[in-house]
C-alpha cells in the first residue's frame, strides 16, 4: 500500500475555477491540499469576517466530493505584532478560521508567527517577541480546543518562533493535544547553517517527531550568497530523511508541496515518489 499522503498549496495550481482546480489535483493523484481560500478564491471572501459556514460547507463538501482532504486551512496572519490592534485582527481572524474548520472538513488550522514589525526585524529574535507569539498560540489553541480542532503552527526563520528547538519549548509551554507544528525544514536554513543542513533536519525531527501535524516539502540553493527557494529536487536539500520519517514513523501523515509551480510539479511528484518507494 502506498501511503505516502501527497498534496500541495492550492494557490500554487493558480486561481482557478474550483471544478478545473479539483480536476488538475486529481489529474497528479494529490490526496490533498492545504487551502487559503483568499488565495484561491479572493472573489468570495471581501473579508475574513465575511466568511460563513454556508461558504466553508460548500468547498468542503465539493473537495470531499472529489476525493481531496483539506488537510490544513491556511490562515497566515501575524500574531506577534507589538501592535495590539493588529494582533487582535489577525487573532480573530484566525479563530474565525478555527470555527469555520469542521464545515470545510478541516481538522488544521496553520499559521506562521508572524513579526513583531513590518517585515524582517532583528527584534523577531529576542525573548519579548517569543513571548508575544506565545500569548498568542496559548489564545488560539484555548479557543481551538471548544471546536476540536487543532492549531498548527510553522517555524520559520526571522519569525518569533524560528527554530526546531523554540518549536520544541512552545509545545511543552502550552501543554495542549490541540497544539502541533507545521514542520518547513527550508524554512530553517540560513546561510549559517546551510552547510549543517542535515544536522538542522535531523534535530528538527528528533526535537519535534510527535509533535508534527504536517510536513511542507520546499527545496532551496544558495544564490549570489542568498538563500533561494527553487522547485523539490531541483536543490540541496536531502529529502531521504523526511520521507523516511513520513513512510515508518508517521504513514499518512498529510506532506505538501511547496513553491512547486506549473511545469515543476510533475517531476517534482516523480522525484519524491521515486525516493519515498526506495526507502
Amino acid at each position: 500500500m502506498n501511503t505516502l499522503n501527497l498534496g500541495i498549496r492550492a494557490h500554487d495550481l493558480g486561481q482557478l475555477e474550483l471544478q478545473e482546480l479539483c480536476e488538475q489535483l486529481k489529474s497528479y493523484q494529490f490526496t490533498n491540499i492545504q487551502f487559503a481560500i483568499k488565495k484561491s478564491f479572493p472573489e468570495h471572501v471581501p473579508s475574513f469576517q465575511s466568511l460563513s459556514p454556508g461558504i466553508a460547507s460548500f468547498f468542503g463538501d465539493y473537495f470531499a466530493r472529489n476525493g481531496i482532504k483539506i488537510s490544513t486551512l491556511g490562515c497566515y496572519v501575524n500574531i506577534s505584532s507589538k501592535h495590539t490592534s493588529v494582533r487582535k485582527e489577525a487573532l480573530e481572524d484566525f479563530k474565525t478560521h478555527i470555527q469555520l474548520a469542521r464545515d470545510f472538513r478541516a481538522s488544521l488550522v496553520g499559521t506562521e508567527t508572524g513579526s513583531v514589525g513590518n517585515g524582517y526585524t532583528p527584534e523577531n529574535f529576542t525573548e519579548e517577541a517569543y513571548q508575544i507569539a506565545r500569548r498568542s498560540v496559548i489564545e488560539m489553541v484555548e479557543f481551538a480546543e471548544h471546536f476540536g480542532v487543532t492549531v498548527g503552527i510553522e517555524a520559520g526563520l526571522n519569525h518569533p518562533l524560528y527554530s526546531a528547538k523554540l518549536a520544541r519549548r512552545l509545545v511543552e509551554e502550552v501543554q495542549s493535544p490541540h497544539l502541533k507544528i507545521i514542520l518547513d525544514v527550508a524554512n530553517l536554513i540560513n546561510l549559517e547553517n546551510v552547510s549543517n543542513r542535515d544536522g538542522v533536519l535531523s534535530e528538527a525531527i528528533d526535537l519535534l517527531h510527535d509533535h508534527i501535524a504536517m510536513i511542507h516539502l520546499k527545496d532551496f540553493t544558495v544564490n549570489n550568497g542568498k538563500i533561494e527557494i527553487v522547485p523539490v529536487g531541483k536543490g540541496m536539500l536531502n529529502f531521504e530523511p523526511i520521507l523516511s520519517y513520513l513512510k515508518h514513523d508517521r504513514p499518512f501523515l498529510h506532506a505538501t508541496l511547496e513553491e512547486t509551480q506549473g511545469e515543476s510539479i510533475k517531476p517534482a511528484i516523480d522525484y519524491i515518489q521515486e525516493i519515498y518507494h526506495r526507502l
